[in-house]
């Protein structure tokens, strides 16, 4: 049986320990949520998508603006 080394040498993947968090997140608001599964939009507004993307937040808002046609 191999054990880690004590002291010092431990590496935290930030990504990962990022994407955990994230996950357990999802998990809250489904368990909270009062329909089967979470909807598109409750999942993107519990992942903060618009605002990594710029945008107000706001379903349906793009950083285009409405009927910019970008896809």
């Amino acid at each position: 049986m191999r054990v880690a080394p004590v002291g010092g040498t431990a590496v935290q993947d930030h990504v990962a320990l990022a994407e955990i968090e994230l996950c357990g997140e999802l998990i809250i608001a489904a368990s909270a949520a009062g329909e089967e599964r979470l909807s598109m939009e409750s999942i993107d507004e519990v992942l903060r998508v618009a605002e990594e993307r710029g945008g107000t937040g706001e379903p349906g808002a793009s950083e285009d603006g409405p009927g910019s046609g970008a896809q």
